[in-house]
């Protein structure tokens, strides 16, 4: 007679059934949703990055102005990703409008990542040395305020 095993094994496949289970209330909906949200703003700090990187390597910007101008490539690649994945079909109106109520909506917590990223560059010589943490980190400060901005004032259900 063998004994049972005393560890318990995971359903397989593991993650469809974590999301099934998850999609079945609202708050699930809501983490499913927000983690959607943090994988488009993955893709946008790669645009981030390599557009500043770009510019810093092929303008006179300097790291102020070729930041500006990243973010504004990061905020409409986001913009797009979230249309249609994050929020599919949770919109209505003109695509430019649409786009100018992300971008306003998201002012704010853009705000809060580009001034993080310029205190950092200001004060601190390794950010400075290496903009890409000033990026990370000013991406993290503004992610919350955006996903709430995003979803109550330019994605919601009419």
């Amino acid at each position: 007679m063998t004994e049972p095993s005393s560890t318990a094994t995971l359903p397989s496949p593991l993650i469809p059934t974590v999301i099934s289970y998850l999609s079945q209330t609202r708050l699930g909906r809501l983490v499913l949703q927000f983690g959607k949200f943090g994988m488009v703003g993955i893709v946008g700090f790669i645009v981030d990055v390599a557009v500043l990187y770009l510019l810093l390597a092929t303008t006179g910007l300097g790291r102020y102005g070729a930041r500006a101008l990243s973010f504004l490539s990061a905020a409409t690649t986001t913009w797009t990703l979230n249309r249609n994945f994050t929020f599919r079909g949770q919109h209505d109106g003109t695509l430019w409008r649409q786009w100018a109520k992300f971008v306003a909506a998201n002012s704010f917590g853009g705000l809060l990542n580009y001034g993080t990223y310029a205190a950092l560059i200001a004060y601190d010589p390794l950010v400075a040395a290496h903009p890409v943490l000033g990026v990370a980190a000013g991406s993290v400060v503004g992610m919350f305020f955006n996903f709430a901005a995003a979803k109550k004032l330019v994605f919601r259900m009419r």
